[in-house]
């Protein structure tokens, strides 16, 4: 599905979702939202699918999704230890 909404930016910085998209991918007041920017401009998904979406990207290569957030927390450790944190 591919719809189109037009929607602003607030003085705040906030933006509205349509309640059509949230209703169609159950997003409830306080769920938590991940955006993704990239050259073609900004995703927004939940942590729950996109660590579907990874696990998918992952499965059959040998490499675990427990694996990558085990290297990346260890390198997100080191980085808070290189600026004192």
């Amino acid at each position: 599905m591919s719809d189109t909404y037009k929607v602003q930016v607030g003085d705040k910085g906030r933006v509205v979702i349509p309640s059509e998209i949230r209703a169609r991918h159950n997003w409830e007041p306080g769920t938590e939202l991940i955006l993704v920017e990239s050259e073609d401009g900004v995703r927004i998904t939940t942590q729950k699918e996109g660590l579907a979406k990874l696990r998918g990207i992952l499965k059959g290569s040998g490499y675990s999704v427990d694996q990558f957030i085990t290297e990346k927390r260890a390198e997100a450790k080191l980085e808070d230890e290189s600026l004192g944190l």
